[in-house]
């Protein structure tokens, strides 16, 4: 069975291939503004199924997996800075606070049209940061693909003080999450252990997870 990989994220095409997988990349492009009043858990949980709906001329029997990940401060959204200024001052509003952040995912399959989603969260708190490591930051251009303008594995910037569950999820793919949630649909897994996949995040981020269970889809 083929699957597809709905997103223009580097981050996440990297990522996917760590669970030696087999998988075909496309993009998509979907409007990706939140409806009034949505709360941001439920926007990265529907952003997410439109992409991997939007996904068009699949061969039969194919499958589809999407993710969108959202900053949540506050029950504020916040996504993608539109402008160098926007990025300062949502890295102004992070810091030394906590946050949340919400990856959902979506799996589908085109020939019968079943599938689900579901969604992770972690909670994450900023270090203090100085304006004058924000400018340094924003100025180098990392922060303006990223949602709330920061990547937790900057290591010149390391914005982050210390988070509750799943890194994997604030760099963007929850990877325990997603290779349950293929599994449950019986995709065919290679030979690799769910408790092995805190092994990877250690090996490509350095951060020691305590267990695949930080990563659990709700």
């Amino acid at each position: 069975m083929l699957l597809f990989l709905a997103s223009q994220s580097p981050r996440r095409r990297e990522m996917i291939t760590w669970l030696n997988i087999q998988v075909a990349v496309t993009a998509v492009w979907i409007d990706e503004n939140p409806y009034p009043q949505e709360p941001p858990a439920a926007m990265a949980s529907r952003l997410a199924y439109l992409k991997a709906q939007a996904v068009r001329d699949l061969p039969d029997g194919a499958w589809v997996i999407a993710a969108d990940t959202i900053v949540d401060f506050n029950t504020v959204p916040l996504g993608k800075p539109q402008s160098p200024e926007e990025a300062c001052v949502m890295l102004q509003y992070l810091r030394q606070n906590r946050h949340q952040v919400h990856t959902g995912l979506a799996l589908f399959q085109s020939s019968t049209g079943t599938g689900q989603t579901c969604r992770v969260t972690t909670d994450v708190w900023m270090r203090d940061y100085t304006d004058a490591e924000i400018a340094t930051y924003v100025t180098s251009g990392d922060p303006m693909d990223k949602a709330g303008a920061y990547a937790i594995q900057n290591v010149a910037f390391h914005p982050v003080a210390r988070l509750d569950r799943c890194y994997a999820n604030v760099v963007g793919l929850p990877l325990c999450a997603v290779a349950r949630l293929l599994a449950t649909y019986h995709y065919p897994m290679p030979k690799l252990e769910l408790s092995r996949i805190p092994e990877l995040c250690y090996q490509h981020f350095g951060y020691r997870c305590p267990s695949p269970d930080q990563g659990v889809c709700i």
